[in-house]
Order: C-alpha cells, then structure tokens, then sequence
C-alpha cells in the first residue's frame, strides 16, 4: 500500500476510487446515515453500484433514521446489511441496569455502546480488508486528528478510510444540495449530529456540532467506542 501520508493531499473521490480498486469487495462503508454518510454512499455508488454498505441497529434508533435508510435504499438500488446487537447481551443489560442506564455514569454508557454497536461492528468488520466512515476533523475535539487513511489497530490493523476528513460542514451541505442527496430530516431542525434517541438532541445556534449527542458529558468522552481518539487512549 502507498505511504499513508500520500493521500492527504487526494480528493474524496479520488480516495473513494483507490478504495475501490484496491480492495475490491473487501471494503465496506460504515454508515449511521449521518449527512457525511449518505454523501459517501453518493459518491461510492457512482464509482461501484454494488459496493457493500453496513448499518449498526442499536434497537435506539430514531424513526427519521429509518426513513432515511429507506430512501438511500430506493435511490440508489443498494443493499445495506444490518448488524443487531447480541439479544441476551442486550435483556441481561437492561435487566441489571434499566433501560436508561447510559444516564448514570460514563462507564454504563460505555457499556451500553460497547453492546449496542462496538461488538455488533466487529462482527461487521469480519472479512474485510477496509472500511469507510464519515469522520470530519472539526466534527469534535477527539477527531482532531484523523488521517484520511488510518491504520485501525483497534479491528486487526485494517485499512480504515475518512475521505471527508478535511471537509468543512459547509462543503458536506453544498454536496448535499447540488447532488439532491436524501438525508435524514432531524438535520432540519437542529440535530448536526444523529445517534440513539436518548443519547442525541437538537443544539443550539453557536454551540458545538457534537454538544447535541451525550450532552451529560464533557466534550472528551464523546465518542461511543467505534472510533477510539488518542485523547481518549491517553486519559485511559
């Protein structure tokens, strides 16, 4: 493989296409449907309409986010693959802690990420050489410092891709609106940034993008597990 640093300088799409050449159907896009997300499935889709997509349902989903997921489908003639939680992992959680245990403490919402979406993206992950997220450098404090292409020591040390890592949230918008891409609709009214429905919330104007999801908790521990920050390693 080419010298990470390399791609630094390549467009989303370039990115997308070398993706796609060099792992074939070993790559997948990650996709909460998130507007970063659905710009990505735009992209890919037009490079390879068979690319593989895979969706994490935590079973806390918002309805808005459903929606979406059906008007991608429709669009763009696409399978998403759903990975579930582990159902006993899951009703011996619930029954220990309740239902809104991830209130309580970081470490029991942890937790409840760690049963809900890390282990069901592992299993995801499983097969393949690479995987594709919409992570952007000034989405919070603890994505600061990704790479367009990374090394994800926390899945193997396969190959992780973030071709909108130097986007501004303008440019996803304007991509957006120019391509006529389905999004989820909560991005009308105030949510920048979409998860479990009792983990996000509206903001409001001049707060941070990423204020609206565990907003209980300071701003560095605002990341569910899925993509572990340097800030978060050197806390732990």
């Amino acid at each position: 493989m080419k010298n990470i640093s390399n791609f630094e300088d390549k467009t989303a799409e370039e990115i997308l296409r070398w993706a796609d050449e060099t792992f074939g159907n070993k790559v997948a896009i990650a996709s909460s449907f998130g507007l970063e997300d659905v710009v990505i499935i735009d992209m890919m889709v037009k490079i390879n309409p068979s690319v593989k997509i895979f969706t994490l349902d935590t079973g806390r989903l918002p309805q808005e986010t459903y929606d979406v997921i059906e008007r991608i489908k429709e669009r763009y003639k696409v399978k998403i693959d759903f990975y579930f939680p582990d159902r006993e992992k899951v009703e011996e959680m619930v029954s220990k802690y309740g239902p809104n245990l991830f209130y309580n403490s970081v470490e029991l919402r942890r937790l409840c990420c760690n049963i809900r979406k890390v282990e069901p993206l592992s299993r995801a992950l499983e097969g393949l050489s690479s995987w594709i997220c919409g992570l952007r450098r000034d989405q919070s404090i603890t994505r600061q410092e990704i790479k367009k292409i990374e090394i994800d020591n926390a899945h193997n040390q396969i190959i992780k891709i973030n071709p909108l890592a130097d986007w501004k949230e303008k440019q996803v918008w304007d991509y957006i609106r120019e391509n006529n891409v389905p999004y989820n609709t909560l991005h009308d009214i105030g949510y920048p940034s979409i998860g479990c429905e009792p983990c996000t919330r509206p903001i409001k104007p001049g707060e941070d993008i990423r204020t609206g999801r565990w907003w209980w908790e300071s701003a560095e521990h605002k990341e569910c597990g899925l993509h572990p920050s340097k800030l978060r390693r050197e806390k732990c």
